[in-house]
């Protein structure tokens, strides 16, 4: 008797520790703002992320792909989501870099997705960060943007604690992310740079 009054008493301390986590992981952060690529390029996107408390991959990330999008004519601004509620500014292509918490991307990204209607019919890039168990969050994501009636250019996942390359053992997990973000973003570069010459071409 002794042991299950004991189990029900830890059991509701223990989601109320787990539930004060969450909120705490998933507050929007401070307004944040930088700038990556010339002020003189002839494109521009914004990528958005709320800052992780404890580990900031996702700022290491964004600056990565940033630096790759960069080379292809774009000036890029990295905004926290706070910084970038304030933004009314107007963008070729938009970036989301979201955490997974409890197996879904954090709630101030959905939110931001949801209530912005500059973002209907407008060139989205996903970005899903988490331990390793990212799949679901990664999809929720990705029907978050579909929902916005918006064109997905292209989605990645990448890892604090699951290899994100397997060929790459002895090399630092966090390193690689942000090597492999790099590419991605020049990736999402010469396909922008591709359809842009397609319009132009069509004319």
């Amino acid at each position: 008797m002794k042991a299950s009054k004991i189990i029900l008493l830890i059991i509701p301390v223990l989601l109320l520790a787990w539930l004060g986590l969450t909120f705490w992981v998933e507050y929007s952060g401070e307004a944040k703002v930088l700038l990556v690529g010339s002020s003189e390029a002839n494109h521009k996107a914004l990528i958005v992320y709320n800052p992780d408390p404890i580990y900031n991959l996702d700022e290491q990330v964004c600056k990565s792909f940033a630096e790759g999008l960069s080379r292809y004519d774009y000036q890029v601004v990295i905004a926290t989501v706070k910084a970038a509620e304030k933004d009314p500014g107007k963008y070729d292509c938009f970036v989301f870099c979201a955490n997974t918490y409890n197996w879904a991307p954090d709630r101030s990204i959905r939110k931001f997705i949801a209530q912005h209607p500059m973002l209907k019919g407008s060139r989205i890039v996903a970005i899903t960060l988490g331990s390793g168990t990212t799949g679901r969050s990664q999809r929720i994501l990705e029907e978050s943007i579909s929902a916005k009636g918006a064109t997905l250019l292209g989605s990645e996942e990448f890892w604090l604690l699951r290899p994100n390359d397997e060929n790459r053992m002895e090399e630092a997990n966090v390193t690689i992310a942000v090597v492999k973000a790099r590419l991605f973003g020049s990736e999402i570069g010469r396909k922008l740079t591709a359809d842009s010459n397609h319009v132009t071409q069509n004319r």
